[in-house]
């Protein structure tokens, strides 16, 4: 029986849209990840270069050790880190602006003032029991006086 409702549980996972819209997500964000390397070691790091006297960021290093014979050579990679944390700061303002983005329309559609918008029936509901309650107040404030 326990298996049984374990097969049900993950049928109705995986047709609902879960794991589908997962898998999009992950499809979508390896790509995203392509995207913003190309746009950070293509677009953003040229120019960088050229102020450091064309040295690339990513073989900008503090040497602590220099390599001699058989001693490796022993440095901290800082222009690495840099690059690694342009690509952070681009993803974390993409997914920002994108997340703003959809918040406004999500507002817009959850206003039930708003008469452009079908506002979706649960916040309509929830108007109506608010408006209902302030009235049920109103009067019962009436009452007592």
């Amino acid at each position: 029986m326990a298996s049984k409702s374990f097969l049900q549980e993950f049928k109705n996972f995986a047709i609902k849209g879960n794991m589908i819209d997962m898998a999009i997500g992950i499809i979508i964000g390896t790509a995203f990840n392509d995207v913003v390397n190309i746009l950070v070691k293509r677009v953003v790091m040229p120019p960088l270069s050229l102020m450091t006297d064309g040295v690339e960021l990513a073989n900008k290093k503090y040497i602590l050790r220099n390599a001699s014979e058989g001693v490796e050579e022993v440095s901290i990679g800082y222009g690495e880190m840099l690059e690694v944390l342009i690509d952070f700061l681009i993803i974390a303002l993409t997914i920002f602006i994108v997340i703003r983005f959809i918040n406004q329309f999500k507002d817009k559609a959850e206003d039930p003032k708003d008469k452009t918008v079908e506002t979706p029936k649960n916040i309509e509901l929830l108007s109506n029991l608010e408006k209902l309650m302030e009235e049920q107040n109103a009067i019962l404030r009436k009452n007592s006086q």
